[in-house]
C-alpha cells in the first residue's frame, strides 16, 4: 500500500509538471502571447493536471490496463478512454474554476470566453476535446513509461522520492497561501 501511494504521488507530480509545460507551450507557441506562468503555485506545475491524471488512473485506466497492449489499441477502447477523460477533466475543470474563484477571486483560464462554445468562460468544448486527447496520450503512452520508471525504483527510493515531492508541494502550497492570500 505504501508503494502504491508513493507511485501516485510521483505520478501526480509528473502529470502536474507536464500540465504546466503544456500550458506554457500553448501560451508561447500556439497563442504567441509570450511566456506567462500558468500555475497558481510558485513551482512549475499545475496541480489540476495532476489531480485529473489521478482521476484518469483511478477511474479510466482500470478499464484498459489489464488488457495486453495490442488489445487496448482497438477503436472502442480508445474512444471510451477519450470520452471518459474528456468528461472527467471537464468536470474537474469546472469544479476547480469555482474553487479558485472562491479562494483567490479568479481562475487562470478565463480566456475561455473567447471560445464559441463555452459555459461561463469556465469550460469550453475545444479544451475539453484536448483533454480527451490528453487522456488517451496519458493512459496509452505516458503511463506505461511512468510505470516502468516507478517499478524499476527500489521501494525505499520510491517512498523517499514521493516524500520529498510531497514536502516540496506542501511547502509551495503553504508559501502560496501565505504570500498570495494572507499577505496580499
Amino acid at each position: 500500500m505504501k508503494n502504491k501511494l508513493a507511485k501516485l504521488m510521483i505520478y501526480f507530480t509528473l502529470y502536474s509538471v507536464f500540465g504546466w509545460i503544456y500550458e506554457v507551450f500553448l501560451e508561447v507557441v500556439v497563442y504567441r502571447w509570450g511566456y506567462a506562468d500558468r500555475g497558481v503555485l510558485f513551482g512549475p506545475y499545475c496541480p489540476v493536471y495532476g489531480f485529473g491524471a489521478l482521476l484518469f488512473l483511478l477511474l479510466v485506466y482500470p478499464l484498459i490496463n489489464k488488457k495486453p497492449y495490442k488489445e487496448r489499441l482497438n477503436l472502442k477502447d480508445i474512444l471510451l478512454v477519450f470520452f471518459l477523460s474528456m468528461l472527467i477533466a471537464t468536470a474537474l475543470e469546472l469544479a476547480t474554476s469555482y474553487l479558485l474563484e472562491m479562494i483567490i477571486g479568479y481562475w487562470p483560464w478565463q480566456t475561455y470566453a473567447d471560445y464559441k462554445i463555452n459555459f461561463q468562460a469556465r469550460i469550453a468544448l475545444s479544451p475539453s476535446i484536448r483533454f480527451g486527447i490528453g487522456g488517451v496520450l496519458f493512459l496509452y503512452v505516458l503511463q506505461p513509461l511512468f510505470e516502468k520508471l516507478t517499478d524499476a525504483m527500489p521501494g525505499k527510493v520510491l517512498r523517499r522520492t514521493a516524500l520529498v515531492l510531497f514536502i516540496i508541494f506542501m511547502v509551495d502550497l503553504a508559501a502560496t497561501v501565505i504570500t498570495k492570500l494572507i499577505l496580499k
